[in-house]
């Protein structure tokens, strides 16, 4: 820890010298926060949000969305392998079922488990921006936003243009992808389609990862548009370590299905959007990867949802509503038949006050076939102290109800419990936040306390897993983080772009005598995380990124990654990117190795 700390130390350092050598001659671009209902410019959140822009994925050291996410603030991603085989993705020490993904506002919960959450059917090369909303998120997503929501955001182009790539690497990495805009008049359609294949680091870790994404749009009026997403990832890969080291020659398929179709109208004050979209998942896991009699489980989900959102500006203030119904249902050899129905209403309103505040407070009620129903309140507040520095606070309270897993599953060392209840937490949050021209700070406390938390225990090593609901516990914890962009001069020489964030979190268990617990003491207690980006003679751009992890329970390990691009704004361009530089030996999920260090290279073009 004491190296990471010197590291940032020299880094803060250079930056503050460099700063006297540079002067800011740029503001940082405003950034739009759009929710399903409300739209808040970045600078007046009352919330703790981390915003990952296009430039940042494509020059960060990572080829997946899972591994680009693992640079962010007070987020916890843990790999099962490399290039995004299967992550468990946490945030502010919630557990990987605590976290809610969308695309573009669409919920991707998945009834059967929370591993599947980040089987995302969107390619990398797709997705324009993603933003991360760390804390309670029930009352804007609804349900399962327990400690905190990431929306992947796509974009229609009004222009034609044609990009695309290819990689390679070690462990007989290999991969490519292509991704299209193809305007016709009034009529947008973007199409994708990457591949990525491995022949793993380990024993029975190969991969294959094809993923399809098509998008289209229309405008009917000035004031009406009709979008479509079609979309489709099918994944299999060995899975030595991933739930259980006793079968090191485990296996899983898993095909990903998403279409949606929304109506949007947006006419002077009045914004109302209506959506409809189906997700499927098959899952097909076998114990004994060519025994599929030894222990099999085969598993088809089917969640339809329809939304209605709607934001209407008045004189005093905004007000935000909407309605949702959503219909989940299971087909598995190992959990049965099941379904249960989902109904649920949203209701805010923001509001200024005093000139320079601002209020935000609502309240979303759920209606569950199996619990009946649940209201999650929560409000935000916020004030302007001068034209770069804000402070805030907030409240809400967030829910999680148990996965089919969770309740019904039946396996060699992990067995459901029926009678779960939905876990439910409150959550409070202050900070400040400055934007100033090319730099960005923020600093934020957060405390999360729920006493009938959903755990995976087991009495002895003998024992199977079983989750229960006794657990009471309390994360709270500090975010600190600065991002500084420096301006563009002509030296041939030139530093862009440093960053720094530190994440503490403590978490105060109250556990059963001679009862051990899976995942409530393996979140994040330290997380330092650095970025340094410089480019020479405006052809090659240097990103490095720095992480220490520490997780309660868990050995530390510090990582450092980079990447070189040459020319990666032109026709063609070429890039390289070396992972795990210092050879660490660390384990992230399960009982999987990490590698060590392994690189890989690749070119991609642009044509417009």
């Amino acid at each position: 820890m004491k190296y990471c700390l010197l590291l940032s130390i020299l880094l803060l350092r250079g930056l503050t010298t460099l700063a006297q050598n540079d002067s800011i001659t740029h503001t940082l671009e405003e950034v739009i926060i759009r929710e399903n209902r409300m739209k808040i410019p970045f600078s007046q959140s009352s919330r703790n949000i981390s915003i990952i822009h296009r430039k940042e994925i494509e020059t960060t050291p990572g080829r997946s969305l899972q591994e680009i996410l693992s640079f962010t603030p007070g987020v916890d991603v843990r790999q099962r392998g490399v290039s995004g085989v299967q992550a468990d993705i946490g945030i502010r020490g919630g557990s990987f079922e605590q976290t809610l993904m969308l695309v573009n506002g669409i919920k991707l919960s998945d009834p059967q488990t929370g591993h599947h959450m980040v089987n995302i059917p969107v390619p990398l090369s797709s997705v324009q921006r993603i933003d991360v909303l760390k804390g309670p998120a029930s009352r804007i997503y609804g349900q399962n936003a327990y400690a905190g929501a990431i929306n992947i955001i796509t974009e229609l182009s009004d222009s034609f243009h044609l990009n695309g790539g290819i990689y390679g690497g070690d462990f007989g990495m290999r991969g490519g992808s292509i991704q299209a805009s193809l305007p016709i008049g009034k009529f947008k359609q973007n199409i994708s389609f990457a591949h990525d294949a491995s022949e793993g680091h380990w024993h029975n870790s190969d991969y294959t990862i094809n993923t399809f994404f098509y998008e289209a749009g229309i405008a009917l009026t000035n004031s009406q548009e009709l979008k479509t997403i079609l979309s489709f990832a099918n994944r299999d890969f060995g899975a030595n370590g991933f739930y259980t080291s006793s079968f090191p020659d485990q296996w899983e398929s898993i095909q990903t299905s998403l279409a949606a179709v929304s109506h949007t109208l947006e006419k002077g004050n009045t914004y109302l959007q209506t959506r409809a979209y189906w997700r499927s998942n098959k899952d097909e896991f076998r114990l004994v990867r060519d025994d599929p009699s030894f222990f099999q489980n085969q598993h088809t989900t089917n969640v339809y949802a329809i939304e209605i959102n709607g934001r209407q500006d008045t004189d005093f203030g905004t007000v935000g509503y909407g309605v949702e119904g959503r219909q989940e249902e299971i087909d598995s050899n190992n959990l049965g038949l099941r379904e249960r129905t989902i109904m649920g209403a949203f209701l805010e309103h923001r509001m200024n006050f005093l000139k320079f505040g601002d209020i935000r407070a609502g309240l979303y009620s759920n209606y569950y076939s199996e619990y009946g129903w649940k209201h999650f309140p929560g409000a935000e507040v916020g004030y302007q102290l001068n034209p770069w520095l804000r402070t805030y606070a907030n409240f809400g309270m967030s829910f999680r109800i148990p996965t089919y897993t969770d309740l019904y599953y039946v396996g060699p060392t992990n067995i459901g419990n029926e009678e779960l209840k939905p876990e439910k937490a409150i959550n409070y949050e202050g900070g400040f936040k400055i934007i100033k021209q090319g730099f960005r700070a923020e600093i934020v406390y957060f405390n999360r306390h729920t006493d009938n938390l959903i755990e995976w225990t087991r009495d002895d090593d003998e024992s199977p897993w079983k989750p229960q609901n006794f657990n009471e516990v309390t994360f709270q914890g500090i975010e600190t983080g600065l991002q500084y962009q420096f301006a563009d001069s002509q030296k041939d020489f030139k530093f862009r772009e440093v960053s720094i964030s530190y994440n503490y979190i403590d978490a105060n268990l109250i556990e059963k005598e001679g009862i051990e617990t899976r995942y409530s003491l393996t979140a994040l207690r330290h997380q330092l995380i650095t970025g340094l980006q410089l480019m020479f003679k405006e052809s090659f751009e240097l990103t490095a990124k720095m992480r220490y992890i520490e997780r309660m329970s868990l050995d530390p390990y510090f990582l450092f990654d980079a990447r070189l691009d040459y020319n990666r704004l032109k026709q063609f361009s070429f890039f390289t990117e070396v992972s795990n530089i210092g050879n660490v030996d660390y384990v992230e999920a399960g009982t999987v190795q990490m590698p060590g260090r392994w690189a890989r290279a690749g070119m991609n073009f642009r044509l417009k």
